[in-house]
């Protein structure tokens, strides 16, 4: 218990550090909050003055007396009625005040937070994406990060102005009744001793919903992204019976989550309950004896609504909280998460590289089991285009992988112009290449702007030159809306090969000192791929390039080839560079 107390002290302190930009807007919000506690303790008031003076003889309470000087009764009673109905006007103006600034306060919270976790996201390795999926990752930026709003603001405040209205209350009640003030709170032991029973349990089923939820989210993502297959397998009914049997898992946690919060509930207003009867039970004994009045009486229980209004408040944000808390610790592991590729402190910056590249005895594994490289050693001169050639799963597009650093290698070292990579600046060392790979990633705008996506600063100029060199300008310039016209999600109003040409343009705007060329032909017919070759004949020019293909025709303009076979280098050129290497580095 006590460590599960100090991760709770943690998880608010990472919070509140959180929302620390916005402190003078909570603040605003609790100034806010904290004002319907004096209207609260005024709004019982009326009722006192119209039974006590105007139903009955007693004078108006002397604060009221030295401000009003009121004889008839009618007068007294008018009175009544429009200070309830001004009383009612100012507490409603409070409330859209107040509500105004914790949806304002509260929509920059979340949109900080949500802006830096997905930032966070983008930069974490390839391999964190690979084993958990981004079903995962979009549940926690999109559900789990309002939960700073939860406690900070719509849990914290109102906690904290419950009890300074909780305060006032008994203040207030005591004052008429102490012994009604004190019968009031026999109950709050047991309310505090229900909140401390509840809350792990509930903080416990939260976390598996929103497994849970994100499990169907999952569904929902793997379906839409490959709505193709689904359709050409005719899978409809079988991924919609999926969908259903994770969604029912949700919506059974659901109901046992209701039921449960219900039970809560349930013991909190029985509890209340009790003490109102005792109350009103203790009371009307005591207007008997002429301990107090009736209108004082009517007074107390006015009073005693809003005392166990803020009671209930804090037992049940003790317990909703837990929600919060669950979704908070679950975006804050989210940013707890380091990348496996990080950068060096003492990175150095790279503006144009020469290209020249080198392998030195690199190995790779995504696991210790299944090595992916091993032994991986050649030197390619500034300029030189390499192609590489092998068998699925040889380990070719891993290689490239390396080279920009997507991932790391395990052992050994890459260099480029004589620095190990790892000693760039990644951005500066990613911004060295320019990638194209077998399916073109195109996003959900213009042509204009998926090209210049390279180069956002780019003129029009710029991006009709890019596009020419790479014989994409043509069927661009006959489409309605020519540049400007909308590609559809992943680029699908386009063809696989006019897809492939601007994605070349993107390359040649980028203008990249080496290229990766990832089986860029092996998706498009015959006729298509040589106007796509012939503009990548002019993308390598001056450029270090390596190109992936399965076809050998695509590599015959390379002048080096690497054949890689289950992770090994075995063509007999490339093994001579090997043994060079390998003797160079025991020389070293």
């Amino acid at each position: 218990m006590r460590a599960t107390t100090h991760a709770d002290f943690n998880l608010y302190r990472r919070l509140l550090r959180q929302a620390r930009p916005y402190w003078l807007h909570i603040g605003l919000i609790f100034v806010l909050d904290l004002l319907g506690t004096p209207l609260a303790l005024l709004i019982p008031l009326p009722l006192k003055v119209a039974v006590d003076s105007v139903i009955g003889s007693k004078p108006i309470p002397a604060l009221l007396g030295s401000f009003i000087s009121l004889r008839s009764k009618f007068s007294l009673l008018l009175f009544a009625v429009l200070l309830l109905v001004g009383l009612a006007l100012i507490r409603q103006l409070q409330e859209l005040a107040s509500s105004l600034m914790h949806t304002y306060t509260g929509e920059k919270l979340v949109l900080a937070f949500r802006a830096q976790l997905f930032r966070h996201v983008q930069r974490l390795s390839l391999s964190y994406h690979d084993s958990q999926g981004a079903a995962d990752s979009i549940y926690r930026i999109q559900w789990d990060t309002p939960s700073i709003q939860h406690i900070a603001i719509d849990g914290l405040m109102p906690f904290i102005a419950a009890g300074v209205t909780l305060a006032a209350m008994i203040y207030v009640t005591a004052r008429i009744d102490w012994t009604l003030a004190v019968v009031a709170l026999a109950v709050s032991p047991a309310l505090f001793l229900l909140t401390r029973m509840y809350r792990r349990p509930l903080r416990r089923r939260y976390s598996k919903l929103k497994e849970i939820e994100t499990s169907s989210l999952s569904v929902i993502q793997e379906v839409l992204s490959a709505v193709r297959v689904v359709k050409a397998f005719g899978k409809e009914d079988h991924e919609h019976q999926r969908f259903v049997r994770h969604s029912s898992e949700g919506t059974k946690a659901r109901i046992r989550l209701a039921l449960f919060q219900a039970g809560f509930d349930l013991f909190v207003g029985l509890t209340t309950a009790t003490g109102t009867a005792l109350v009103l039970f203790v009371g009307i004994r005591h207007v008997q004896t002429g301990v107090i009045t009736l209108g004082e009486l009517l007074m107390v229980m006015a009073y005693l609504a809003q005392l166990y209004a803020p009671l209930r408040t804090i037992s049940n944000k003790a317990a909703d909280i837990q929600a919060s808390l669950a979704s908070a610790d679950r975006a804050f592991k989210l940013l707890d998460e380091q990348p496996d590729v990080a950068e060096r402190p003492s990175a150095q910056s790279v503006s144009q590289a020469r290209g020249a590249v080198a392998f030195h005895r690199v190995n790779f594994s995504y696991d210790k089991q299944h090595p992916v490289l091993r032994d991986i050693s050649f030197e390619i001169e500034p300029g030189a285009r390499v192609g590489i050639a092998g068998p699925t799963g040889a380990g070719k597009t891993t290689l490239v992988s390396l080279l920009m650093r997507f991932y790391d290698p395990v052992a050994g070292q890459i260099t480029l112009d004589e620095i190990d990579i790892r000693d760039y600046k990644l951005a500066d060392l990613r911004n060295q290449f320019s990638l194209v790979l077998q399916d073109p990633v195109l996003f959900s705008t213009t042509i204009a702007e998926n090209i210049a996506y390279a180069r956002p600063e780019a003129s029009e100029e710029d991006i009709i030159t890019a596009a020419k060199a790479a014989n994409a300008h043509e069927f661009i310039s006959n489409l309605p809306d020519g540049y400007q016209t909308q590609v559809g999600d992943r680029g699908m109003r386009l063809s696989g090969g006019e897809r492939q040409r601007i994605s070349l343009a993107r390359a040649f705007l980028k203008d990249a000192p080496l290229l990766i060329l990832d089986e860029p032909t092996s998706s498009v017919d015959v006729k298509t791929e040589a106007g796509i070759m012939e503009a990548m004949q002019r993308l390598m020019n001056g450029r270090t390039t390596f190109m992936i293909a399965h076809r050998l025709s695509t590599l015959e303009n390379c002048d080096v080839r690497l054949e890689l076979d289950k992770g090994q280098l075995v063509s007999a050129s490339v093994v001579q560079i090997v043994r060079e290497m390998a003797n160079h580095a025991h020389a070293y």
